[in-house]
Order: C-alpha cells, then sequence, then structure tokens
C-alpha cells in the first residue's frame, strides 16, 4: 500500500464524521427554531423538575422563572447554530484539503464545533440537566439517553478528527 493510500482513509472519515456531525446540529438549531414550542417546554420541565421525584434536598435547585427557562433555551439554540456552523465549514474546509494532507484551518474549526457539542450534550444536559436538575427521575422529560448517543458519536468524531489531523499533518 502506498503512502498516499495509508494516509488518505482517516482523513476522509474525519471528512465524512465532521459532515454527520454537522447536520444533526444544523438538524436539531432548525427544528428547535422551527417547532420552537416543543423543546422549550422540555427545558422549562427539566429546569423545574416538576416531573422528578420533588425531594425537598433537591427542590432548591428548581428553576421556575419562565423568563430564565426561556433564556436558557435560547442560549441553547445559538449554542447548536453557532456549533453547526463551525462544523459545517470545518467540513467543507477540510474537504477542499483532502488532496493536500494539510487539514490546518480545517481541523481547527472542526475541533472547536465538536468541542461545543461535547460541551452542551456533556456538561449541559448529562451533568447540569441529568444530575443538577435530576432529569434521570423523570420518566417523561428525560434526554439523557439522547445526550448519550450525542457525546458517543461527538466523541468518536473528534477522535478521527484529531488521529487525521496528526497524521496528515506529519
Amino acid at each position: 500500500m502506498s503512502e498516499r493510500t495509508t494516509r488518505g482513509g482517516l482523513p476522509v472519515a474525519a471528512v465524512v464524521l465532521t459532515g454527520i456531525v454537522a447536520l444533526y446540529m444544523a438538524l436539531v438549531a432548525f427544528g428547535n427554531i422551527t417547532d420552537f414550542g416543543t423543546n422549550q417546554e422540555f427545558v422549562r420541565h427539566v429546569l423545574a423538575m416538576d416531573t422528578t421525584f420533588r425531594d425537598e434536598d433537591l427542590m432548591w435547585r428548581a428553576v421556575t422563572s419562565r423568563t430564565v427557562q426561556d433564556g436558557a433555551y435560547i442560549a441553547i439554540i445559538v449554542w447548536e447554530t453557532t456549533a453547526a456552523a463551525l462544523l459545517a465549514t470545518g467540513t467543507v474546509w477540510w474537504a477542499l484539503r483532502l488532496r493536500r494532507d494539510t487539514p490546518g484551518r480545517a481541523r481547527t474549526v472542526a475541533v472547536a464545533g465538536l468541542l461545543m457539542v461535547l460541551v452542551l450534550f456533556g456538561a449541559g444536559f448529562l451533568a447540569v440537566g441529568g444530575e443538577w436538575f435530576a432529569m434521570w427521575q423523570s420518566k417523561q422529560w428525560n434526554g439523557l439517553d439522547a445526550a448519550t448517543r450525542n457525546v458517543t458519536v461527538a466523541g468518536l468524531a473528534l477522535l478521527v478528527v484529531q488521529g487525521a489531523g496528526r497524521r496528515a499533518d506529519g
């Protein structure tokens, strides 16, 4: 196998995985913008902790202000949109550089977008939503499985992007 063939697979996988996460995040942001109310209710219930076990030792954490709840939801949408834009940009830049084997800024932008996804779903949904607001206790408003899938896919993509960039950079 030639050196070019050996190095070619991982960068292509990086482009594809980054593109998949970009598409997913763009669709999530688009859905949240065009069907604002559905996930707005999700965020409101998680923050209000109104479907948890209502343990008095935890309920002081609940955020019941609609203004704060809606502000958090809007911040999530802005975060998702920004991550999608970075990932789409990284995908295009990386695809354009495949033949040169020099990802440069493409990898940097892709990594930034992937880290944003990890922060949103790992820190935001798993840690803050899942543990701080006890989302795990809710049968109806529990997004932990979806968040775990997103962390897994974004984490895998990040590993491939980092590995592809390292190999391509020499």
